[in-house]
């Protein structure tokens, strides 16, 4: 087995969703749907914070940078999801595999590591609302986006190396509508040990520190939040969190949920897989804009509460 037979291109094949016709409408147009909504959504909400200049503050401008990681995130898939429910078109040449992987993976860890951003700016805003402007300066905001996207960059590139260089198998089947590493991983024909380490290394140092510097974060904010006297200014503090809470869950619970089915859930159908998979890529990009763009005013009004009140 080997990448190229002679000068024959290597192709894999894209697989749907398992025990529904490629052609079927039913699954085209809610996809179309949810992507011209996943457009519209975070291009306003890019839009308003561009034009309000009341929203140029550190909150809103990570908040700008997760609408561009989910762009970058949907529009990876977008080609080949349409591509199959569309068109029937299921082939993929093995570089454009390789690319998709590459972007889908990078805008992954970038969004994880906004996320993380959004948690200190809500620990700084709750924790020391005195000090929020002198701590998050557009300088440390300008600088915490490069540093975000270059880790995300980066970190993936060797994925992308390493995986470039193996032989494929037959049949080369991918089990969902775009490629991804653990899938394509599967079908190689020779020792993935490297490469396999290298990707749950790269995950547990991005996503998995990630994660745990978020719940590190909400538990300092808890802390503050318990020591305010009045419950009615421990909801409102609290409030200000509930949408960044909501971008963390939305992101999170379905990565855990497809990372647990893909080591130990072999024998789950792959209908499990499938779902969670296009959850995991599509949800959070579709919901983040509608979250924040209903909680914007209050979040606004309610921080200027608390900061008052804290004063």
């Amino acid at each position: 087995s080997s990448n190229r037979t002679g000068s024959s291109p290597l192709i894999f094949i894209l697989t749907g969703i398992p025990s529904l016709p490629i052609s079927s409408c039913w699954m085209a147009l809610p996809l179309c749907c949810l992507y011209l909504l996943m457009l519209l959504g975070n291009c306003t909400l890019l839009w308003m914070i561009k034009t309000d200049h009341s929203l140029h503050t550190p909150m809103y401008y990570f908040l700008s940078m997760l609408s561009v990681a989910d762009l970058g995130l949907s529009l990876s898939t977008l080609p080949t999801m349409l591509a199959i429910f569309w068109f029937e078109s299921t082939s993929l040449r093995f570089e454009a595999c390789i690319v998709q992987m590459y972007f889908i993976h990078s805008f992954s860890v970038i969004e994880s590591g906004v996320l993380v951003a959004m948690a200190f700016d809500r620990f700084v805003a709750i924790c020391y609302p005195l000090r929020y402007a002198s701590v998050l300066t557009s300088s440390l905001v300008t600088k915490a986006g490069g540093a975000i996207f270059m880790r995300g960059i980066c970190v993936v590139l060797p994925v992308a190396v390493l995986i470039k260089k193996m032989p494929f198998c037959r049949p080369r089947v991918l089990s969902h509508s775009f490629c991804l590493h653990q899938d394509m991983l599967r079908l190689v024909c020779g020792d993935v040990r490297v490469s396999s380490l290298y990707g749950l290394t790269a995950v547990i140092l991005t996503k998995g520190l990630d994660s745990l510097t978020i719940l590190l974060s909400y538990i300092m904010i808890i802390r503050a939040i318990s020591s305010i006297v009045s419950q009615e200014a421990q909801a409102k503090a609290f409030s200000t969190c509930i949408s960044h809470l909501c971008a963390v869950l939305i992101f999170y619970i379905p990565l855990i949920g497809l990372s647990i089915i893909h080591r130990f859930g072999k024998r789950l159908p792959p209908l499990t897989h499938t779902l969670l998979a296009d959850a995991y890529l599509l949800v959070p990009p579709v919901l983040n804009p509608l979250v924040y763009s209903w909680k914007t005013k209050q979040t606004r009004r309610r921080i200027l509460i608390l900061l008052c009140w804290r004063g």
